[in-house]
């Protein structure tokens, strides 16, 4: 039987999230190094903040078999557990929707941009609140007030583009957006594939060679394939890759844990063989973030993989998980935790317009600021954890 859940994956999320407020917050900084940031879209490079995004994919796609597998056991359909899968990806593509369009909102809208990101993230919070059970039906005017305010929200929009003002569209689907279309992939092909090895890898290398077609889309690969995919949600499949890759690696630590052979070997040898495939193939397309190449894909997969692989040693092997309790509600309440910084932004930076002096925010010092900020953000998660004041999707 499964385990139903690894201490080893509730600190990998708890770090990434950790960390994900941290370079999130680095905008704010002046001068700080380069190879911290995100490295520009034509480099063939990549910095310390491009391998935080698919350390998350990474997770979603650990966290999936194990979710499955309590659902199971408790008696839940696969029925239900597709519905819940459809919910829980519309919730997260909605978010993504959003947040994205935030980036191009204009000052010609009805409502400055502080007041609108202010009722967008208050609604996401009263729709998607993990209401007590037995009051759930009580606060579900809370969650209509909640969509009928980002009804409202999206009504008044207004957006900047090239060719003037623009409604609200799918310029990308933002963080939670990829991740909610990631999920639904990963977790769709998990639920009805079951632990069974060769699909999974099969579907690894699919989607592998889906993103390899949209990086060499030429007279082999023709436009029209490349862009038949991003229709879908998918994008160019780089996404799914790193979190069926997750799926993988939680269903071999199932298989595995308790053989001889030790499982942090088996996931080195993995990642070991995706670092060969990122380098071996990085003069076609170069590492990037932005263009999600194949050899990123791969690389900070093989990261990802060894972190876990170290964390398994540490965590759940040698029992030190006391040593993140700091950021343990990072990893518990990561919705909640990704969605804080946004109202400190708007309300702290925009509308009360507090600033640290620059000389706190400018290199090393800023680096700093940043690391102390993102803590503190998972701290005020952590208070809000102990008040059910948090997002469950």
């Amino acid at each position: 039987m499964m385990k139903r859940r690894l201490a080893s994956i509730d600190v990998i999320r708890a770090l990434t999230m950790y960390f994900m407020v941290f370079v999130n917050d680095l905008w704010t900084d002046k001068s700080i190094p380069t190879w911290l940031e995100h490295a520009p879209g034509k480099a063939d490079a990549m910095g310390f903040a491009d391998i935080i995004f698919p350390a998350f994919l990474f997770i979603v796609g650990l966290s999936i078999p194990y979710s499955q597998q309590s659902r199971l056991e408790r008696g839940q359909s696969r029925a239900l557990i597709f519905r819940h899968i459809v919910f829980r990806s519309v919730a997260l593509i909605v978010m993504g929707f959003f947040q994205m369009n935030m980036e191009n909102y204009s000052n010609q809208s009805l409502l400055p941009r502080s007041i609108w990101v202010i009722l967008v993230t208050v609604s996401f919070f009263l729709i998607w609140m993990d209401y007590p059970k037995g009051k759930s039906k009580k606060m579900r005017w809370l969650q209509i007030l909640g969509i009928a305010i980002l009804i409202v929200m999206a009504a008044v929009y207004k957006g900047n583009s090239p060719h003037g003002i623009i409604w609200m569209q799918p310029h990308w689907w933002g963080i939670l957006g990829l991740i909610g279309w990631a999920y639904f992939a990963c977790a769709t092909i998990s639920l009805f594939g079951g632990e069974r090895l060769v699909p999974l890898v099969a579907f690894f290398i699919f989607f592998v060679f889906i993103n390899s077609i949209v990086m060499l889309n030429g007279p082999l690969f023709p436009d029209a394939i490349a862009h038949w995919i991003p229709s879908f949600g998918l994008g160019n499949a780089s996404n799914s890759s790193i979190t069926i890759l997750g799926v993988i690696c939680a269903v071999l630590y199932r298989k595995f844990s308790e053989k001889t052979i030790r499982i942090e070997i088996i996931l080195i040898l993995i990642a070991v063989m995706l670092f060969v495939f990122g380098f071996a193939t990085r003069p076609l397309w170069g590492i990037s973030k932005i263009r999600a190449t194949p050899s990123w894909t791969t690389i900070c997969s093989a990261i990802s993989i060894l972190a876990f692989a170290f964390l398994i040693f540490l965590v759940d092997k040698k029992g030190k998980e006391n040593w993140f309790k700091a950021i343990k509600p990072a990893g518990t309440s990561t919705l909640t935790c990704y969605l804080l910084p946004y109202l400190h932004e708007a309300i702290f930076l925009s509308i009360i317009g507090i600033h640290l002096p620059l000389i706190i925010r400018t290199g090393w010092a800023g680096v700093i600021k940043s690391l102390v900020f993102a803590l503190v953000i998972v701290l005020i998660t952590g208070w809000l954890e102990k008040r059910r004041l948090i997002l469950k999707i």
